[in-house]
C-alpha cells in the first residue's frame, strides 16, 4: 500500500503547493488525503457486501461497478452492462497517462544532466533515445522476470528520495518569503496533482484480494489507515518544505530544481530515471492486461496470437511516446491525469457504488444523510473533473502550443 501511493507523485508535491500556497496546500493535502482514504474504505465495504450477495470470493474494481448497478434500483440496472467497460476505459486511460508521465520524467531528468556535458537538446530528443529500451522491456511477458528490476527500482528510489530530501531541508529560506494562499486559478492544478500523487484506487482491490485476512485491510488499525495516515502527513511535509525551499520556481518534479552542476544531484536524476524505467514496464503491463482481456476472446481461432500480443504491447508504447512528446510538461500532465481519471475513479465512482449497493438498507433521516453525503462527494469529483481538466488543457494549449 505504501509503495502504491509513494511514487513520483511525492516529487510533484512542492509544485502543487506553488499553485496553492503553503497554508492552503497543507490544509488541502490533509483534506484530500482524508477523502481518498474514506473513498477506499467505501469501496472495500461495498466489495464485501457485493461478494456476499453474488456468492463470489472476490471482484475486480470494474466488476464491483457492474455488480453495484445490477443490485441497485430497478431504473439504474440497464446501466450494468456498460459499467464495467466504462470503468475499464478509465483505468486504461489512467495507466497510459501514468506511462506518459514516466516518459516525460525520465527524459526531463536525463536532459537536466546531459545538458551540462553535451549542450542543450529538446526533451523530445531524449525521449527518442529511450524509445527502443522501453519497447524491449515492455516485451517481457512474465512479470517474474521484471521482479529484479522492481527490486532495484525500490532501492534506488529510496536512496534518491533521501538525497533529494537532504537538499530540500538544507538552508530552508524564511517562510515569510512565500505565499500562504495562492491564486484561485492555481487551485485546480493543485487538486489534480495531489489527487494523482495520493490516489491508489487501482491497487486497492488486488491488494485486498491477495491478503490472507482481507478484513484486516480496512479495520481501524488495518493496512489502509496505517498506510494512508503517514503517507498524507509525509506528502504535506514534502510539499510544504519543498515549496518553502524553491518558491515560485518549483518544477514539476523537485529533482529538476536540484543543482545541475553537482555530482550528487546528478546521481539522483540518473537513479530516478533508471527506477522509472522499470516502473514504466509495470505500468504498461497493467494497461496491456486490461486491453488484452478485451481483445483475446476475439482471437480464439487465430494461430498467431503472439504477433497480436507484441503488436499491442508496442502500440501502447508508441501511443505513450506520441502523447509525451506532444505534452512534455510534467506538472500539467500530472494535473490533467489526476483530474481526468482519479476524480472519477477515486471519488465519484466509489460514492455511486455505495449509493447503489445500500440504497434500500436505510430509512428516514439516516437515508437522507447517506444520500447527501454521497451526492456531496460526487459533486466535488465533478467540479474537480470539469474545472481541473479545463484548467490543465487551457494551460497546455497556452504553454506548449501558444494558443
Amino acid at each position: 500500500m505504501m509503495k502504491a501511493s509513494l511514487g513520483t507523485g511525492i516529487l510533484a508535491m512542492p509544485n502543487a503547493f506553488q499553485h496553492s500556497g503553503y497554508l492552503v496546500g497543507t490544509v488541502g493535502t490533509l483534506l484530500i488525503g482524508f477523502l481518498c482514504t474514506y473513498s477506499m474504505h467505501m469501496l472495500v465495504k461495498c466489495h464485501y457486501e457485493l461478494c456476499r450477495r453474488k456468492k463470489v470470493p472476490s471482484l475486480s474494481y470494474p466488476g464491483i461497478a457492474e455488480a453495484a448497478f445490477e443490485e441497485g434500483p430497478e431504473r439504474t440496472r440497464w446501466l450494468a452492462p456498460i459499467a464495467q467497460p466504462i470503468s475499464n476505459a478509465f483505468l486504461i486511460v489512467y495507466q497510459i497517462g501514468t506511462s506518459c508521465i514516466y516518459i516525460v520524467f525520465i527524459a526531463s531528468n536525463i536532459k537536466a544532466v546531459c545538458d551540462m556535458y553535451v549542450g542543450d537538446h529538446t526533451v523530445q530528443t531524449y525521449m527518442g533515445y529511450i524509445f527502443i529500451p522501453l519497447v524491449l522491456i515492455c516485451w517481457v511477458r512474465n512479470l517474474k522476470l521484471l521482479a529484479p528490476f522492481s527490486t532495484l527500482a525500490n532501492i534506488v528510489t529510496i536512496l534518491s528520495f533521501v538525497i533529494t530530501f537532504y537538499y530540500v531541508f538544507s538552508d530552508v529560506p524564511s517562510i515569510e518569503e512565500r505565499h500562504a494562499v495562492g491564486e484561485i486559478k492555481g487551485l485546480p492544478l493543485f487538486f489534480g496533482t495531489v489527487l494523482f500523487a495520493m490516489e491508489a484506487i487501482g491497487v486497492i482491490m488486488p491488494l485486498e484480494n491477495e491478503m490472507k485476512k482481507p478484513k484486516k485491510f480496512s479495520s481501524t488499525l488495518g493496512v489502509l489507515n496505517s498506510s494512508m495516515i503517514p503517507i498524507t502527513i509525509m506528502y504535506a511535509l514534502v510539499g510544504f518544505f519543498g515549496y518553502i525551499k524553491y518558491g515560485e520556481g518549483t518544477r514539476g518534479s523537485i529533482t529538476l530544481n536540484l543543482p545541475n552542476d553537482e555530482k550528487l544531484a546528478q546521481s539522483v536524476k540518473i537513479m530516478l530515471a533508471v527506477a522509472m524505467y522499470a516502473t514504466y514496464a509495470l505500468s504498461q503491463y497493467v494497461a496491456f492486461d486490461l486491453i488484452w482481456t478485451i481483445v483475446e476472446p476475439k482471437l480464439e481461432k487465430t494461430k498467431n496470437k503472439m504477433t497480436y500480443e507484441y503488436t499491442i504491447r508496442t502500440g501502447i508504447v508508441i501511443v505513450t511516446f506520441i502523447l509525451a512528446a506532444a505534452i512534455p510538461n510534467l506538472e500539467l500532465f500530472i494535473s490533467l491525469i489526476g483530474a481526468l481519471c482519479l476524480a472519477t475513479m477515486g471519488i465519484a465512482l466509489p460514492a455511486i457504488i455505495q449509493m447503489l449497493t445500500f440504497w434500500d438498507s436505510m430509512y428516514g433521516m439516516q437515508k437522507v444523510i447517506f444520500v447527501l453525503k454521497n451526492l456531496c462527494m460526487i459533486l466535488i469529483a465533478i467540479m474537480g473533473f470539469v474545472i481541473g481538466v479545463t484548467t490543465s488543457v487551457t494551460e497546455i494549449a497556452h504553454k506548449i502550443f501558444n494558443i
